[in-house]
């Protein structure tokens, strides 16, 4: 894969406070073409509803700079909040596309979840499914996805010219990095695929999916290769072996994510709700000592 960092696309980025998620909006620089990279769907989870604030606010800012949406990435199915790709899609066009791998993802929370048969564990809820190396457009810019598993086994980083979006493989330099201990999920692998990252230019511009502001700095999601490489705490300085047994302890002391149940049912369908009943009511499922 050969990064082009003569090719600086215009990326604008938008923060969600209730999920601490960054979703960014990604501008083709030769053409209006355009590409939304990991979405929020709002829900008030204590009530059982769901709202698109968020997702409004980026379909507002790409009809108001006449942009066409060509892409909605997803670099993984979500623990933390759940996707609007489908609410987006239907506003704007595009299609939605996420690591093969999502069909482990599936098949793991389909049986977690007790789906029935007509849950379809072969990523058919989305219009592509990327492998290691594959290459797509936005616009006449040509993007290249990078399989970086480790938090979850279907997590992709998207090169989209000197920009990469690397979902939670990576924080900023004083985050330090994903964890390793969902279904699915290994330390060994994610250094692995850190590792991947950080063999991109140092120039490459790295943008983050989320944010938690540590020691109570204002929140950020944009740094560099070399930043990550040089400064990251989890990283400088460290073998595998010492990441991995780092990550390991950390890991356990982390509680799950407090929307962890709505967000997985969400998002290995693609973003879309369960199935309605005879009723034409829709449900989310909480498995009793399952995850």
């Amino acid at each position: 894969m050969q990064v082009d960092l003569s090719v600086k696309p215009e990326v604008t980025s938008f923060f969600d406070p209730a999920t601490n998620t960054i979703s960014h909006v990604v501008k083709d620089p030769a053409s209006n073409a355009c590409a939304v990279v990991d979405s929020v769907m709002d829900i008030d989870y204590a009530a059982g509803r769901i709202t698109y604030d968020h997702a409004d606010e980026i379909i507002a800012h790409i009809r108001a700079r006449g942009l066409v949406l060509d892409w909605l990435i997803e670099t993984h199915v979500h623990a933390d909040h759940l996707s609007a790709a489908p609410y987006i899609q239907r506003a704007l066009g595009g299609r939605v596309g996420i690591g093969r791998n999502i069909t482990l993802v599936q098949d793991t929370f389909g049986k977690i979840f007790n789906e029935g048969t007509e849950f379809q564990r072969d990523g058919s809820q989305f219009d592509r499914l990327f492998d290691d190396g594959d290459s797509y457009k936005v616009g006449q810019m040509t993007c290249h996805a990078i399989h970086t598993p480790g938090h979850t086994p279907a997590c992709m980083t998207h090169v989209m010219g000197d920009a990469a979006f690397v979902g939670d493989t990576l924080f900023m330099p004083d985050g330090g990095s994903a964890r390793a201990d969902f279904p699915g999920g290994d330390a060994g692998q994610l250094w692995d695929s850190i590792q991947k990252v950080l063999a991109l230019p140092d120039e490459t511009r790295l943008f983050m999916c989320h944010d938690y502001g540590p020691n109570g700095r204002d929140i950020r999601w944009e740094t560099t290769v070399g930043e990550e490489r040089a400064h990251n705490i989890h990283l400088a300085g460290k073998t595998r072996e010492e990441f991995i047994q780092l990550r390991t302890a950390r890991d356990a002391t982390l509680a799950m994510p407090r929307l962890i149940i709505p967000s997985l049912q969400v998002n290995m369908r693609g973003g879309d709700l369960p199935e309605a009943d005879e009723s034409g009511k829709r449900f989310l499922k909480v498995p009793i000592n399952g995850l």
